[in-house]
């Protein structure tokens, strides 16, 4: 009789333990960190633009310089390695990570981002976004081979949306 219990137990742990590892694997995450909910009229006034602004031009969101954005899993297209205060060593690949919101159905094909060392310009380059959803993010690979002082800016036309200081090692 003994024997036939524990043989018993034995079948249910060999064939449950799978599906009670499973679970574990799929265990919920520690809560996100909470966000300030936008008001009624910013969220009104970003659906507008969105839906009805084409020819206005995009909205820089955020502008970060990078040395990794991820391409799969919770994180993809985000900048998950942000160039700190300290600057980077020179060669070290580096992208400058932007967030646009374009009018939905908008293609801008007028954005540079433009790289400086001191008052030099090292490098230009185009950048093209469309408003296909909510968020349009873009990463430019920028070449900063020199130790000094950098500008990485994002232009439309003449006019800078954004700076990005960074010293080079």
């Amino acid at each position: 009789m003994m024997k036939t219990l524990t043989r018993s137990v034995v079948c249910a742990v060999v064939s449950l333990a799978p599906m009670a590892m499973a679970q574990d694997a799929a265990a919920p995450e520690a809560p996100k960190e909470q966000v300030k909910a936008p008001s009624a009229d910013a969220v009104r006034d970003t659906w507008n633009y969105f839906y009805k602004g084409q020819g206005q031009g995009p909205i820089l969101v955020e502008a970060k310089l990078c040395t990794e954005v991820a391409k799969e899993g919770a994180n993809k297209f985000e900048c998950t390695g942000e160039v700190g205060a300290e600057g980077v060593k020179a060669g070290t690949s580096v992208m400058l990570w932007q967030s646009y919101l374009v009018p939905q159905g908008d293609s801008v094909e007028d954005l540079l981002v433009q790289v400086k060392q001191g008052n030099v310009v090292r490098e230009t380059k185009d950048v093209k976004v469309k408003g296909d959803g909510w968020r349009a993010r873009q990463w430019t690979g920028v070449r900063l081979n020199k130790p000094g002082a950098w500008t990485v800016s994002i232009m439309r036309g003449d006019t800078v949306l954004k700076e990005v200081q960074v010293k080079v090692l």
